[in-house]
């Protein structure tokens, strides 16, 4: 019989890799080169109305002046640089759901549209 006394290692644990982003995935609000250039290209550009607003804006009796449009436009590159995707607009009695990363108004209701109603898959909200 061996009189021999082991003394085992301790356990240390192994230092896991960091699981990859799923390919085509994009990070939001990186601060690679081409994203800081992509962001200051978008900066400025004048912000569009979908077809689904237009149609609510006519229907709703919502008039956007060309000074409301540049107005919408510094609280999209706003809501841009805080890394907003959806934001809300209160402009006046008008609320407009935009979506920063294309510029775009998706929906627009009145004042009496607003009242007691819920608004969804936004991230962010600015009043103007």
């Amino acid at each position: 019989m061996d009189n021999t006394i082991l003394f085992p290692q301790p356990i240390t644990p192994t230092k896991r890799p960091e699981p990859a982003a799923p390919q085509g995935s994009k990070q939001v609000g990186g601060n690679t080169p081409f994203a800081r250039t992509l962001d200051q290209k978008l900066t400025g550009q004048p912000v569009k109305l979908s077809q689904h607003a237009q149609d609510r804006l006519k229907s709703r009796g919502i008039t956007l002046t060309d000074a409301d449009m540049q107005q919408l436009a510094g609280a999209v590159d706003s809501v841009a640089q805080k890394g907003g995707k959806e934001s809300l607009v209160m402009m006046g009695d008008a609320a407009l759901v935009v979506s920063v990363k294309n510029r775009t108004v998706v929906t627009a209701m009145d004042r009496q549209g607003m009242k007691g109603n819920v608004f969804t898959n936004i991230d962010s909200a600015i009043v103007l």
